[in-house]
């Protein structure tokens, strides 16, 4: 048996970081992060806005829970994530996810029938 096949899933190690130190933002946004790789995207969701509350001006997290949000259908909510998320990622400096959300909510507001 491969040493691989020992150690925990890369979901099972995030969840076991979280599990101990639930308060720490960066935790739930690794772990959402990882279970958007995986397509469990109702539980990024969660874990996208877990980060968020615990760490409000996460422009990163507003980010990635705004894609999250386009994958699981929300387009609405996915703009008004990226609405809110802008600002504060001007406000932090985070130009490069500033630009990304410009352009995802841009994306949004240029496809046909959707009301964001």
């Amino acid at each position: 048996m491969a040493d691989e096949d020992c150690e925990p899933s890369r979901l099972e190690q995030f969840r076991q970081i979280v599990d101990m130190d639930p308060d720490d933002s960066f935790s739930h946004f690794g772990y959402a992060s990882a279970l958007f790789e995986a397509g469990r995207y109702p539980e990024a969701v969660h874990e996208f806005r877990e980060a968020i509350r615990l760490k409000p001006d996460y422009s990163a997290a507003f980010r990635d829970l705004g894609k999250t949000l386009e994958r699981t259908g929300a387009p609405t909510e996915a703009g008004q994530v990226y609405r809110e998320g802008i600002p504060i990622a001007e406000r932090n400096g985070d130009l490069q996810t500033l630009k990304e959300m410009q352009v995802f909510l841009k994306r949004l507001e240029q496809e046909p029938g959707q009301d964001t």
